[in-house]
């Protein structure tokens, strides 16, 4: 991870975590400690407990996918808004699509919960492995623990990728690789097989809260972050989700449906600048819109 996307980071966890009570001078609450298991486990220290069933904080509105042209804070590249305008949803109507399921980022933006669970050794007892379970449209994520090494380069891709995780105090660090290529957003961005992922797995008492780095050479100008927050479930999710079922939905023939470059539908291309006052190349993605600063250049495009 780059130092620049570290830096972000750290500041985006102070913030969230404790950004309110230390502008207004007070103490930041810490929570409750949370018991470490054996600090020998497999060369590093077992931090908080994981496993279980989480359900995502229904205000948090991450999917950014119900607009046709909504690339809002994302750091794209030329190719990839050139890729990303050329996107129709018509494509997910076809049956050799329909069922091909989201990149591993999908994590961080879909609607799902996560159902945790932890394979151990029977002989040493230490943690081999957890997974996260599956949605409909999400292959499930293994975060392997036990200092395996990533797969070689030429290694084939998958939708689920390959994840490695390891302890720093009681932070939870993964970083998945070999991501087949697909969509960073459900509208069009894509992701090549290239990118990487790092996430980190934050608990204050029963809010667990993930913070991802998505790092693209292909696709994106500078890494993408993004934070998701998840609350302890009592009732148990299904480790498993309903199978997906293809069926005929009226897209025919043996073109994948798209859109030529300059020809995607002014009524998509606008609904954003027309609804909210959104400049043109706030909504396609522009990698300096991500900035503080762009406010006031917005403010004197849009005059208000």
């Amino acid at each position: 991870m780059s130092g620049r996307a570290a830096g972000l980071a750290a500041f985006i966890v102070l913030t969230l975590i404790g950004g309110d009570a230390a502008a207004q001078g007070q103490p930041v609450a810490q929570g409750p400690t949370f018991a470490l298991a054996d600090e020998a486990l497999n060369g590093r220290r077992a931090g908080f407990e994981i496993e279980g069933s989480w359900n995502p904080v229904v205000t948090e509105y991450v999917s950014n996918d119900t607009v046709p042209v909504d690339y809002v804070a994302l750091p794209l590249n030329d190719e990839a808004r050139a890729r990303a305008l050329s996107y129709s949803e018509s494509q997910l109507g076809m049956v050799e699509r329909q069922c091909e399921g989201w990149s591993a980022s999908y994590l961080l933006t879909g609607p799902f919960g996560m159902k945790i669970w932890s394979e151990f050794d029977p002989i040493k007892g230490s943690i081999v492995s957890y997974t996260i379970g599956a949605w409909e449209d999400k292959l499930p994520l293994v975060i392997w623990m036990d200092g395996r090494l990533h797969p070689s380069k030429y290694a084939e891709r998958t939708r689920g990728g390959f994840t490695t995780g390891r302890w720093e105090g009681n932070t939870l660090v993964t970083v998945t690789t070999h991501m087949k290529e697909g969509f960073i957003r459900k509208n069009g961005p894509p992701s090549s097989d290239l990118a990487t992922m790092t996430l980190r797995f934050y608990r204050h008492r029963d809010v667990l809260m993930l913070l991802g780095i998505i790092e693209d050479p292909v696709y994106l100008a500078e890494p993408v972050v993004w934070s998701r927050n998840f609350e302890l479930s009592p009732t148990q999710l299904a480790p498993v989700p309903a199978p997906c079922i293809t069926t005929f939905e009226g897209t025919a023939g043996t073109e994948v449906p798209h859109y030529l470059w300059g020809k995607k539908p002014q009524a998509f291309m606008d609904e954003l600048t027309q609804k909210y006052g959104i400049p043109r190349e706030a909504v396609l993605g522009f990698p300096e819109t991500l900035y503080p600063e762009y406010r006031q250049k917005m403010k004197t495009a849009t005059g208000r």
